[in-house]
Order: C-alpha cells, then sequence, then structure tokens
C-alpha cells in the first residue's frame, strides 16, 4: 500500500522529535557520561586509579570539600552567591583549634564551637543580604575579609600547631567501614537532596531564585529564606573547618584558601544556574565527583598543578556552555 504524503510528514517530523529528544537527554546528562569517561580513562593509562585505597582517598579529601559545595549549591539557587565560606572554613578552624589547647578533653565542644562560629558568620552575611538589600557579591567578599582577619588573629599570624593527638578522633572515627567525614558527606547530600525536592522549605528556595518578586506575591518570605540558605552554608562550612583541622591534628588561618572557588564550579558543572532557580543537589555531587576524579587522577599522572588549573578552567567553561545550549532547546 502507497505511503500518501501526509503519512510521510508525519513519520519525518516524529524521527526529527525522536532525535532532538535523544540529544536533549543526552546534553542534560552529558555529566554522568564524563565521569564516567574520565574514571575509565584514568584506569586504563594507571591501574592504580580503579583500586579500592585509591577511591577512599577521593572520598575522604572530597569530604570537606563537599560540604562548602552543598551550601554554595543553596545559595546559588536562590541567585546569591557565598565567596566567604573559604575564609569561614579558616576562622572555625582556628576557633576549634584554641579551645582545643586550653581544653583538650573537649573535643566535641571544641568542635560544635567551631559549627557555630561558621553558622553566626552565615548569619551575619544573610541579614545583611535579605534586610540591608546588598548585593551578596559585596556582602560575602566583606566576611570574606572579616573571618579571614579575625583567623590570622587569633593565631597571631600564625599556624596553631601541636593539638592534642585526641583531636583526630573527629577525621579517624570510623562508622560502616567508611570514616565520619565520609559519612558526613554522604548523609548531607542525602539529607539535603530529600529537603530540596520534597519539603516546602526546599520549593520556597527554588522560588526566590526563579523570581523574586513572584515568590514575594505568592506569599514567600524571602528574607527569611534568604537568611538560611547562607546560615547553612556557613555552618557547614564550619564543620568543613573543623574536619580539616581535624585530618591534620592543626589549624592555618589560609585553610579553604579557593575553595569557594571550586564549590562554585562544582555546582555550575552539575547543572546549576548562576542566575538562580536552576540546579540540584545530585548535580553538584556530579559536579564534585568529577573534579575531585580529575584532581586524583592527574595527580596519579604527576601533572603540574599549573595544567591542572587550566584543565579545570576548561571543564567550567565547557560545563556552562553546555548548559546553555541544553536550555535553549528546552525553551524550543
Amino acid at each position: 500500500m502507497a505511503q500518501v504524503p501526509g503519512d510521510a510528514a508525519i513519520e519525518s517530523t516524529k524521527t526529527r522529535w525522536d532525535k532532538n529528544r535523544v540529544l536533549d537527554l543526552g546534553l542534560r546528562n552529558l555529566m554522568v557520561l564524563v565521569v564516567i569517561f574520565v574514571a575509565i580513562y584514568f584506569s586504563i593509562v594507571n591501574p592504580m586509579f580503579a583500586t579500592v585505597p585509591n577511591m577512599r582517598t577521593i572520598l575522604i579529601a572530597a569530604a570537606p570539600f563537599a560540604l562548602i559545595a552543598l551550601g554554595q549549591t543553596l545559595v546559588i539557587l536562590t541567585g546569591g552567591i557565598d565567596l566567604s565560606v573559604g575564609s569561614v572554613v579558616a576562622l572555625s578552624a582556628m576557633t576549634s583549634a584554641v579551645i582545643m589547647v586550653g581544653h583538650p578533653e573537649r573535643i566535641w565542644m571544641a568542635a560544635g564551637v567551631g559549627i557555630l562560629v561558621g553558622l553566626a558568620a552565615g548569619l551575619v552575611s544573610g541579614t545583611v543580604v535579605s534586610h540591608l538589600n546588598v548585593p551578596p557579591f559585596v556582602a560575602t567578599l566583606g566576611m570574606l575579609s572579616i573571618a579571614s582577619g579575625l583567623a590570622y588573629a587569633i593565631g597571631n599570624g600564625a599556624p596553631i600547631n601541636g593539638l592534642p593527638m585526641q583531636w583526630d578522633q573527629i577525621a579517624e572515627t570510623h562508622v560502616f567501614g567508611l570514616q565520619l567525614p565520609v559519612v558526613i558527606m554522604i548523609a548531607g547530600f542525602l539529607i539535603l537532596g530529600v529537603v530540596m525536592a520534597r519539603t516546602s522549605w526546599g520549593m520556597r528556595v527554588y522560588a526566590v531564585g526563579g523570581n523574586r518578586t513572584a515568590a514575594e506575591v505568592a506569599g514567600v518570605n524571602v528574607r527569611r529564606i534568604l537568611t538560611s540558605v547562607y546560615a547553612i552554608s556557613g555552618a557547614l562550612a564550619g564543620l568543613s573547618g573543623v574536619i580539616l583541622s581535624s585530618r591534620v591534628i592543626s589549624a592555618a588561618p589560609y585553610f579553604g584558601k579557593g575553595y569557594e572557588l571550586g564549590a562554585i564550579a562544582a555546582v555550575v558543572i552539575g547543572g546549576g544556574s548562576l542566575s538562580g532557580g536552576r540546579g540540584t543537589v545530585w548535580g553538584t555531587l556530579l559536579g564534585l565527583l568529577l573534579i575531585q576524579t580529575l584532581n586524583n587522577g592527574l595527580d596519579i599522572m604527576v601533572v603540574p598543578a599549573y595544567w591542572q588549573s587550566v584543565i579545570s578552567g576548561l571543564l567550567i567553561v565547557s560545563a556552562v556552555a553546555v548548559d546553555l545550549v541544553a536550555t535553549k532547546r528546552s525553551n524550543r
């Protein structure tokens, strides 16, 4: 039976639609494919990469950085940015170290105070952004300077060494065969993943980032949402500082330097939009895994640090370009 022209047109349209759907799906999941490709490549080039000890090394190295990336995800979803997290890491680490020097037996109190210091820094930044309407870039840049200065002041410009050996309990405690920082990282992604997908608070965060004016009209307390995301970001940075200090049994005012840029990169590579309203915790996890896998593989291959920076920069630009293309296609 001959095919009529109308049927041929329908079939052609269906074929194009199927091809576009496959292409869109591929673009949206490109980071998953890149992570798999990078892991396979490094495994072939150097068999040491795909070993269990090296996988543990990647996870342990990722834990402090992951906490900062989680907090940065929330901030970026609201259309903001937190440049202070690196300095807050240092301030929290230095504060906890001072307490440990004076009270060696109060490990968990020192850790708690370190986290509270980060929370306080985040609350200040969030309040300045939400109540005074200071741009997030300016507000958190100011907090970066304040936290860094305080970190140096606590140690009189020098690191704090010689902490009690029991301070490493936080980093070295094992739960279910995994080190505590790794367990905290996994729990953080699971909890925030559920919160952002299943709770009204998570929906409000997306609403504020998508259209702040519309969110206010809909009855969302925008100020409270903004303050809360910066507070959470600060608390997670404080926890990261405690973990870093516990790993090396010391503290230094330069801890966390550059972490804010790496965290932003993880969010962007994972599909987050710097304009807000788009991104996921799971996307950040993919971005984090890609960065850590890449860094670890390049270290094993003894690639100089400056070339690693070049590769990371190209990766960020490529991720943003792919995201823009995917967004334009989905809006057609």
